[in-house]
């Protein structure tokens, strides 16, 4: 695959030849990633071979391929071109991969025309405003591939439970550091002791959980700071965050062990639902176990919750 030979495309990066690296990025069929049940969601630049060329090694569950902030306006079209190469460099891959477009209006809708064929597991569209915005969307990505949201303008946060309009909408993102500057906050609130992010952190929650979307709050920027990104991530747990976004391997480690269900956590689920649907076959639907205490539909409901997880 070209992403094989960097030598080739460094060259025709540095001699400008973009419809030559254009050309070496050939549509391969992929076996789609449905799945949702990742935490870790980090983010790569497209415009770096190196970090293209590790895809198949990282941790993470989720890679973002990243097209808007952090790619120069001079990179963007060369890495609009790796980035398509490194979906067909990876026909198919345990991880969910997920490009994170330009706003529609910047460049994104042409983005999304371009990729379309190369079948990402997800487009990720910024600055989302409004229903609107959603249904363009749907005209422009392809019918397989799912849609995730980026939440970061007010507009979209007063329109958060209208947003879910099909069902190829699976994900919202939270993107604070955008939406507190579009609010006219500071970043200096950003704590995790703050009664503002509380309401925050578990309105765009509970909003997501109801519409049936999955919520991954946001990326801590801090990459250095793993005692700050635990202080963030154990308050997003005990809400009820099963997915955060992140820029570092270090942080997908730390993602992983907070969001992570311990062995005897698990165990206990997976005997709830046994017992439940022992019972269940006999008409009984709530009993007493000497070990679990009382167990009915709710019980067993949310055990198959951490179970289908796994």
């Amino acid at each position: 695959m070209p992403l094989n030979n960097p030598e080739k495309l460094n060259n025709l990066i540095s001699s400008g030849d973009i419809a030559s690296l254009r050309a070496l990025a050939l549509p391969q069929k992929r076996q789609l990633n449905r799945s949702l049940s990742f935490r870790s969601a980090m983010m790569i630049s497209t415009h770096n071979l190196k970090h293209l060329s590790k895809i198949p090694f990282l941790d993470a569950e989720c890679v973002m391929l990243n097209l808007e902030d952090g790619v120069s306006r001079e990179q963007k079209s060369f890495a609009l071109a790796l980035c398509a190469m490194a979906l067909a460099s990876n026909p198919e891959s345990d991880k969910k991969l997920v490009v994170r477009v330009n706003p529609l209006d910047e460049g994104g809708a042409e983005e999304i025309a371009f990729l379309n064929p190369f079948m990402p597991d997800a487009i990720r569209v910024p600055k989302i405003r409004s229903v609107e915005d959603v249904r363009r969307i749907l005209t422009l990505v392809d019918d397989n591939i799912e849609i995730h949201l980026s939440i970061e303008t007010k507009e979209g946060w007063l329109a958060l439970s209208h947003l879910s309009v099909d069902p190829r909408i699976k994900v919202y993102y939270l993107g604070v550091l955008d939406l507190f500057a579009d609010l006219g906050l500071s970043q200096s609130l950003l704590l995790p002791d703050n009664p503002t992010v509380h309401y925050m952190l578990s309105h765009f929650l509970m909003t997501s959980r109801a519409c049936g979307v999955k919520p991954v709050s946001f990326v801590y920027q801090d990459y250095k700071n793993s005692d700050g990104l635990r202080n963030w991530l154990e308050l997003e747990k005990m809400m009820g965050f099963d997915a955060k976004g992140c820029i570092a391997p270090a942080q997908v480690t730390l993602i992983h062990e907070i969001f992570g269900h311990s062995e005897a956590e698990i165990e206990r689920c997976r005997e709830i639902v046994r017992l439940f649907e022992e019972h269940s076959a006999q008409g009984i639907s709530g009993f007493v176990d000497a070990r679990y205490g009382f167990i009915d539909e709710p019980i067993y409901k949310g055990a198959m919750t951490i179970i289908n997880r796994l």
